[in-house]
């Protein structure tokens, strides 16, 4: 299953979703409440293809624990997916990494909330939209009160074809200040260098498009 959406699986405790239903039977855990430490990192998986509405509560409350999220969903029809991350674990760290490809109307909503001190959320999110496609994007990083050493990044980078609309809405609400706080939106076009080099090689001008959209797909290398 994992080789069909190119999940890297590794050593860990997993959560996993198809298509937006939580299958007991391929996760090692019964909830995303993380309750307790575990000697394993945590992997959230959540992976298919999407409509209607959809939501996603991580709740990392154990303290000193490694939490992973890979995310890797495509729609044909409307939909909405929102997610709500919630570190209280002192040391915990939670790294996600969401890839969107919306053949239609999409909305995306992330928020991470830091509710105590030496927590870290950094969340990457990478969209593919496709023909003639909508999308809005919004991702809200919240630091409460006396949540001191706070790391937090929220990112939004789209490939888009040129009929498709992108709305990236990226925001913060710091009531502490972090060690570090970043929030960033972006639209990747290839180069022309890039492409006359792929060209060069023999490719074709579909294969080259291709191999653009898969690079751009699985680059994570920066976060």
């Amino acid at each position: 299953m994992w080789e069909n959406f190119n999940i890297k699986t590794f050593p860990a405790e997993t959560i996993v979703f198809c298509e937006g239903i939580y299958h007991p039977e391929l996760s090692t855990l019964e909830s995303t409440d993380i309750n307790k430490k575990y000697s394993l990192p945590i992997h959230i998986i959540y992976v298919g293809e999407i409509s209607g509405e959809n939501e996603l509560n991580i709740n990392l409350s154990a303290a000193n624990q490694n939490v992973f999220l890979d995310i890797k969903i495509k729609n044909k029809k409307p939909a909405f997916l929102n997610i709500f991350i919630k570190n209280t674990g002192k040391n915990s760290e939670f790294r996600g990494h969401i890839m969107l490809e919306n053949n239609s109307d999409l909305t995306f909503n992330c928020e991470a909330k830091h509710s105590a001190y030496d927590t870290t959320i950094l969340v990457n999110t990478k969209l593919l939209a496709g023909k003639n496609s909508k999308s809005k994007l919004t991702g809200t990083a919240v630091i409460d009160k006396n949540c001191e050493n706070a790391n937090s990044d929220i990112s939004f980078s789209a490939l888009a074809d040129e009929t498709a609309r992108i709305e990236f809405m990226p925001a913060q609400r710091i009531s502490t200040a972090p060690i570090k706080a970043d929030h960033s939106a972006s639209i990747y076009k290839p180069t022309d260098f890039q492409i006359k080099y792929l060209r060069s090689s023999g490719l074709s001008g579909a294969e080259t498009k291709q191999v653009m959209i898969e690079a751009f797909k699985n680059d994570f290398s920066l976060f």
